[in-house]
């Protein structure tokens, strides 16, 4: 036990009942860890999705109570409570955001990644509670916002509270917070493995093989005790899905022509009003989420089921039980909504919303389609599933996980085709005429400068073969002796010679080496002799450039060569090389040197050479 570990820790006293408790934790402090951190980060997943899926079942529990004893058990609620309910919420919640709970604004995406790359792993456990306590509030109040973010960010934060509590190194808590959020995300959702992607995606950007066991092992953990207290059926019940001819596709494209629209009506709203609303008095924040609430109010007089998260009349739109005219009012009421509730500053999510207004537009366009062409047997619940992951990779540029979500709701992987058509519409539309995603926007208004997982998607990744030069350079043989080849070298202006060696190895010896080895009367001996093997690393040219950088170190030059053929040098490249690459590629060189064209005449140089 260390010193400091001794000063915040009482002593273990024998007499005392929770003396042995205390001393079985104590064997998890990580002064005396007796397992490898890496394996205590995978069965802390597990512990974190067990909190995170209890969390979420309070949390479902809470919206549902908070729902029934302010607005009652009825789908259309009768007035004022309509109007008046949703108001009264959003006031409760501004003044619980303002003076208790600050951290709590937003849906929770952002302030995870933020979490991640700005905090160190660090989200306070009173974000938790705060997160909690008013969304629950403006969710069952009947706001228009979703439980699916806060899940997030509740389960990052009990990962983060978990993690600094045993002493996890800074990399290990710094990577924990997106296990936990995968375990939110997937109870909420009840959806692991579009819970697994979202964060992958989304918030951490990679799929390291650590990091990734960790998360599944907590998104499934957390399901489990989800389904253990609130039962195994799935979010929505999807109708059987069956394609009735082929010409049926042309129809999932134009729903994901319009999904891509919609997708761009509802993120340029939000990305107009919301920094206009936070520019306005301070005083006024106490009233924005209350206005919000009375529009919200104002528009469930005649359309009540955008009110709340909404996930009943999804499940109806599902199974045909709306008209295509009231699907379609319902997707601009939704969008309406969503934009008030979150623009206003209320705490909650985007992902509920984002499914009701896809379900209406899918639904809306089958129901179009099925009035045009009788015939082919539309089904409607088919085209509102495939509209809801359509809006998905529209606004929120999660295409991947769009995909798989549709695929992990139906259970039907014969769906894939449709939604794959209508997904990708949706995204290059997004792409094209909303440059900048919509959580990027989100942080940028905040101030904030968080990693772009989707910049990173779309970066050109520089490979070797982009920065190597041809091997025009004289290359010695291990066989030689340092006599034969001295003559040779003394004759060129070049400083560095590789060595090839027989067995596919190389090495490298300066000029001004070659001269001592010979002056100290080792003329006779042969370059593998002579020198020692200094490990010199061979590089391929489809590596990617920043590995030359790792592997360059004192080098003054590096060996391209053959993946099949370690001997067949392709190319050689230096620091300067690389660098100039970079250099190109940012566009800062006037000469744009070594692009790929520049690759493709070394590669012919090189053969003439041969």
């Amino acid at each position: 036990m260390t010193e400091t570990a001794s000063r915040i820790s009482p002593p273990v006293s024998a007499g005392r009942p929770w003396s042995k408790v205390l001393a079985f934790f104590r064997r998890f402090e990580r002064p005396r860890l007796a397992l490898r951190e890496d394996w205590l980060f995978l069965f802390l997943a597990i512990i974190i999705g067990l909190f995170s899926g209890l969390a979420e079942v309070c949390f479902h529990v809470a919206i549902q109570w908070i729902h029934l004893g302010l607005l009652g058990s009825s789908l259309a609620p009768s007035f004022p409570a309509v109007v008046l309910v949703p108001a009264a919420a959003g006031l409760g919640v501004a003044l619980l955001v303002i003076h208790l709970f600050p951290r709590v604004r937003g849906s929770g995406v952002n302030q995870t990644k933020a979490a991640v790359y700005i905090y160190d792993g660090f989200i306070p456990f009173s974000t938790v509670v705060g997160k909690f306590v008013t969304c629950a509030l403006a969710i069952g109040g009947g706001l228009s916002l979703g439980p699916e973010d806060p899940s997030l960010q509740m389960g990052a934060g009990i990962a983060s509270a978990l993690g600094r509590r045993l002493r996890m190194s800074r990399e290990k808590v710094r990577l924990i917070a997106p296990v936990g959020a995968a375990a939110g995300l997937a109870a909420a959702f009840n959806a692991p493995i579009s819970a697994v992607l979202f964060v992958i995606e989304e918030v951490i950007g990679n799929w390291s093989a650590a990091v990734l066991g960790a998360i599944v092992l907590a998104a499934v953990s957390s399901v489990m005790v989800m389904r253990l207290f609130l039962g195994e059926e799935p979010l929505f019940r999807v109708p059987a899905y069956h394609l009735s001819h082929p010409i049926e596709l042309l129809a999932y494209a134009v729903l994901g022509v319009m999904g891509g629209l919609c997708s761009l009506l509802f993120a340029k709203l939000i990305a107009a009003l919301r920094p206009r609303l936070k520019a306005l008095p301070r005083w006024s924040h106490y009233f924005q989420p209350a206005a919000a609430g009375l529009l919200v109010g104002l528009i469930g007089l005649e359309f009540p089921q955008v009110m709340g998260a909404g996930y009943n009349f999804i499940d109806q739109a599902l199974h045909d039980q709306f008209t295509w005219k009231i699907l379609a009012l319902l997707a601009l009421f939704k969008i309406l909504a969503t934009t008030f509730s979150f623009t206003s500053g209320a705490p909650g999510g985007m992902f509920a919303p984002t499914l009701f207004v896809g379900a209406m537009v899918g639904g809306a366009v089958g129901g179009i389609e099925r009035l045009l062409f009788p015939n082919l047997g539309v089904s409607i619940g088919s085209f509102a599933l495939v509209g809801m992951g359509t809006l998905f990779a529209g606004f929120l540029r999660v295409p991947m996980t769009s995909v798989f979500m549709v695929m992990e709701v139906s259970g039907n992987y014969s769906i894939i085709i449709p939604v794959m058509i209508s997904n990708t519409i949706a995204y290059l539309i997004g792409y094209r005429y909303q440059p900048m995603p919509l959580f990027d926007l989100l942080a940028r208004q905040d101030g904030v400068e968080l990693p772009s997982m989707e910049e990173r998607r779309e970066e050109t990744t520089l490979q070797i073969e982009d920065a190597m030069r041809p091997p025009t350079e004289l290359v010695l043989q291990a066989d030689e002796t340092v006599a034969e080849v001295l003559p040779r070298v003394e004759a060129l202006h070049q400083q560095f010679f590789l060595i090839r060696h027989r067995d596919g190895n190389w090495s490298g010896v300066s000029k001004d080496t070659l001269r001592r080895l010979n002056g100290e009367g080792q003329g006779d001996l042969r370059l593998s002799e002579a020198l020692p093997n200094a490990g010199m690393p061979h590089l391929h040219p489809d590596q990617p450039l920043d590995h030359a950088l790792q592997v360059m170190g004192d080098w003054p030059v590096l060996p391209v060569v053959h993946r099949a053929d370690f001997n067949d040098l392709q190319g050689v490249i230096s620091l300067p090389d690389i660098l100039a690459a970079y250099r190109a590629a940012s566009g800062n060189h006037p000469g744009n040197f070594h692009s790929r064209a520049a690759s493709q005449a070394n590669t012919v140089a090189r053969q003439k050479a041969l």
